[in-house]
């Protein structure tokens, strides 16, 4: 039988797991494949230390989510709902009016729903960032840049 590594508490208290700081550059990736890659840095699968019920994830800057590409006609056909809390109150638009409106929105709702639904889907989305342009202002963390 497989044993996981276990986490003590001790040692992620005194801060000897490391938080590190990610760079990807989305442009021209696909937005599906790239939300796969993030949601398991966010979770601290890339590490073996992993631990389901502790937060062991990485923090993850995203640059260009406006240059994201998606598959087929999926700009104008992938709705996004949400509801404004009054009766009839729900309201829906594609993906080409999300880019046009807010870019990061489509990147963050897809890493969103590839979190687990719970206190770490929070802490999770709390350490991404995503800017619609190449710029970012977490350039003191010094953060590692990804390739995929």
């Amino acid at each position: 039988m497989k044993q996981t590594p276990f986490v003590r508490k001790e040692d992620y208290v005194s801060g000897e797991l490391q938080k590190e700081w990610f760079v990807i550059d989305a442009e021209g990736k696909t937005l599906g494949r790239i939300a796969t890659e993030i949601a398991k840095i966010l979770q601290g699968k890339h590490k073996p230390t992993y631990t389901p019920h502790v937060d062991t994830g990485d923090y993850v800057v995203v640059v260009n989510a406006e240059k994201v590409k998606v598959t087929g006609a999926k700009m104008k056909d992938k709705m996004y709902y949400h509801h404004t809390g009054y009766p009839g109150g729900i309201k829906q638009a594609n993906l080409a009016a999300l880019m046009e409106r807010k870019p990061s929105a489509a990147i963050e709702h897809a890493v969103k729903g590839m979190l687990p639904s719970n206190q770490l889907n929070r802490n999770g989305l709390d350490k991404l960032k995503v800017y619609a342009g190449p710029a970012h202002p977490h350039g003191a963390h010094k953060p590692t840049t990804l390739e995929f």
